[in-house]
């Protein structure tokens, strides 16, 4: 047998080689190409809406005064608890007080003044009365004598002209103090002229009082203060805020919310809440009120939340970060939102589908479909568990196809997506 040479070996190696790559190149090509796959299964689906918010309470009012002066002292602090009716703060009063004690004085001058008219006046008028009702008769008696005396030829015309000019003036004299009696009985003019000027009286001493009144602020319920603005020795006005109070009642959680989430969120939601300071503290709260309008500025609409139950932690305007469940089930078929496909051609809108590896080759598949999120989706029809459907590029319907296996959680698991100024995020949570 031939020896062989070092150059024949050569040869013979490089041949081997090239069968075996030839090889494995004719593998490849035979080989399906492969495509990421994920099993349908049963699984929890729940999509949330993220977003911040803050505290607040259902009345919040700024207290100020309705007169011009000077502050003489303020009787309260910032986060101080007052009930209604309790003392903020106190104007300089002397001026006020001046005012008042004049007034009050003019108020009792005036009711003494009806008071004499009503007793000591209207006797005297009375018996003024009396008295001109006495000369008139004396003066037509005398008259009676006088026209005898001078019809019997005793006295002269001259005495009768006489007579009867006296009689006249006692008449005249009576007519006038009945009038002056008249003046002061209750609905005389006299009387009413006093009782007029007494009310005046009285109503600038009530001004006066209230005036007086006026340069003291108190609380107009129970609140907490949440601001003070002003310091003792300070010029205020009327129109501006001296003090921020939060009224007592129930605390409320506000949040502005993208228009585009609106037909995702009803009353009655669950959120739940984690105050930055106290990560650790989460707490529910309950979608109460959706405001009726949209701001047009901002293109959000505002949320309001009552809390069952209120951490003692809370304090007003701090801010917090809410996730509200808008929509859940418990138990459905679920695929990431990469599995979907349509079936569109020219002209036609598309149907959702999906393409499953069936038999080493890939099958299109209709589906109807449920439950909406971010990066998953609930399949009501189409597919059953445990079918393997593609993820992402692969062969088109029909080729053969290797499907590779991934973490379904890998396609699914997007937490929150930032939707820019409404400050909403929606996510979605898939339990396995």
């Amino acid at each position: 047998m031939p020896r062989m040479t070092r150059k024949s070996i050569a040869w013979a190696a490089a041949a081997a080689v090239g069968v075996v790559v030839l090889a494995a190149l004719g593998w490849m090509v035979v080989r399906p190409p492969p495509a990421a796959s994920v099993q349908v299964q049963t699984a929890p689906l729940v999509r949330t809406l993220q977003f911040s918010g803050r505290v607040t309470t259902l009345s919040r009012v700024e207290v100020g005064s309705t007169v011009t002066g000077r502050v003489a002292a303020v009787a309260v602090r910032e986060g101080d608890a007052v009930e209604a009716g309790q003392v903020l703060l106190r104007l300089e009063d002397d001026e006020w007080r001046a005012a008042l004690a004049q007034a009050a004085a003019g108020a009792r001058q005036s009711a003494a003044r009806l008071v004499g008219l009503r007793g000591g006046s209207r006797d005297a008028a009375s018996a003024g009365v009396a008295q001109a009702d006495a000369q008139v008769n004396a003066a037509e008696a005398e008259l009676r004598r006088t026209r005898d005396l001078v019809a019997q030829g005793f006295l002269g015309q001259a005495r009768l002209d006489e007579v009867e000019r006296a009689a006249a003036v006692a008449r005249a004299q009576r007519t006038a103090a009945q009038a002056q009696r008249q003046g002061l009985d209750n609905t005389g003019s006299d009387i009413v002229q006093a009782q007029a000027q007494l009310a005046l009286s009285e109503a600038a001493a009530d001004a006066a009082r209230v005036r007086l009144s006026q340069s003291v602020v108190r609380a107009p319920a129970d609140a907490r203060v949440l601001g003070r603005e002003v310091e003792p020795g300070q010029i205020v006005q009327p129109g501006r805020a001296l003090l921020t109070l939060a009224l007592a009642g129930p605390l409320e959680l506000v949040a502005q919310v993208d228009e585009r989430f609106l037909e995702e969120l009803k009353p009655g939601q669950t959120a739940t809440v984690l105050a930055d300071a106290y990560p650790e503290q989460r707490f529910t709260a309950t979608l109460a009120r959706i405001a009726p309008r949209v701001d047009a500025q901002r293109g959000s609409i505002e949320l309001r939340f009552s809390v069952p139950t209120v951490p003692d932690f809370l304090r007003q305007d701090m801010t917090l970060s809410l996730e509200v469940t808008t929509a859940e089930r418990p138990r459905t078929r679920v695929l990431p939102l990469a599995a979907l496909r349509s079936s569109s051609s020219a002209g036609q809108p598309g149907q959702d589908e999906v393409w499953i590896a069936q038999d080493g080759r890939v099958q299109a598949r209709p589906v109807r479909l449920g439950l909406r999120t971010l990066s998953a989706v609930e399949v009501v029809d189409g597919v059953a568990d445990g079918e393997t459907v593609l993820v992402g590029a692969s062969p088109a319907p029909g080729r053969r196809v290797r499907p590779q296996a991934i973490d379904p959680d890998l396609a699914t698991r997007t937490r929150a997506a930032t939707t820019g100024e409404g400050g909403a995020a929606l996510s979605n949570a898939m339990g396995r």
